[in-house]
């Protein structure tokens, strides 16, 4: 798929690509439109999606609509986001940010965003969605266009991952991990490690598995966390959180809190529907998965 932004000069074209390039596109911003085709297949070619930005500073409104109109019709994935913004608004900006209009430099301000209005109408009318960006914020641009991005996965039967989640073990002895961006100590609950036959297993093991669930203060914990990550998880997205790394800790960094990670691994995959990366750091012979 592939999603071309453009629209009004001071509009936000380049907030919404960003928001793309966010979501794992290739983007590329004013690229020379006799370049566009070329680049639209070799990006295409390598399995990459693609966000590009193309305006009047890289052809006039006729011939911009004339080749977005072939590249659309030779490949109907494209899709076409169209800023605008209301005259005030685009004054405002291109008053804070002491620029010429690159339509009409010549023009007076007023008259240059007119003149660009009137000449870009006939792409506006071509356009898959509009948004206009008069009373939004960057991070509000962003999280619509990606909303519409979502929406055209959604459509393709593809899925996506605003929030990539990671859940890993790791021991005190040998440091916090510096990549957490938040660490729970699971010293408090009952240590297999002393438990007859347990000490050369992990988390993952059997035994140590049925030991730890036959303790109730277990159970209750998982619960609380398992209740806790569910209500955090979207607000974080809502935030436009990318990643989030979440570390359970123990004296030795293979039983207690191999299982609470294995356990919320399982939680996040089954109810919650998010694939999480599983790490345990002191545990060399097991990758890092994903499951």
């Amino acid at each position: 798929m592939g999603i071309i932004i453009t629209g009004l000069s001071g509009s936000g074209k380049s907030t919404a690509l960003h928001a793309l390039e966010d979501l794992g596109c290739f983007c590329t911003d004013n690229l020379p439109l006799p370049l566009l085709a070329g680049w639209a297949e070799d990006v295409l070619q390598r399995g990459r999606e693609m966000a590009v930005c193309v305006d009047i500073r890289s052809a006039s409104p006729q011939d911009l609509h004339r080749e977005l109109e072939l590249l659309r019709s030779s490949n109907h994935g494209w899709r076409l986001i169209f800023l605008e913004a209301d005259d005030a608004a685009l004054q405002r900006r291109f008053s804070t940010v002491r620029r010429r209009h690159p339509f009409a430099p010549n023009e007076d301000l007023p008259n240059a965003i007119r003149m660009e209005r009137k000449c870009m109408a006939k792409l506006r009318d071509s356009a898959d969605q509009v948004l206009n960006t008069s009373g939004l914020n960057p991070y509000e641009l962003a999280d619509n266009v990606e909303a519409f991005w979502r929406r055209q996965h959604i459509r393709n039967h593809e899925s996506c991952a605003a929030l990539t989640l990671t859940l890993m073990s790791f021991s005190y002895r040998f440091g916090l991990p510096a990549d957490a961006d938040m660490v729970i100590d699971m010293r408090f609950l009952p240590n297999p490690h002393y438990a007859p036959g347990m000490a050369a297993l992990t988390g993952r093991d059997a035994p140590v598995i049925e030991f730890l669930q036959g303790h109730g203060e277990v159970e209750e914990t998982a619960r609380r966390l398992q209740e806790w990550l569910g209500f955090i998880w979207p607000q974080m997205i809502r935030e436009r959180k990318r990643y989030f790394t979440l570390a359970f800790g123990c004296s030795g960094g293979r039983h207690r809190s191999v299982y609470m990670t294995e356990r919320m691994a399982a939680f996040a995959r089954d109810i919650m529907g998010v694939e999480p990366l599983v790490r345990h750091r002191e545990l060399p012979s097991l990758k890092e998965t994903a499951r």
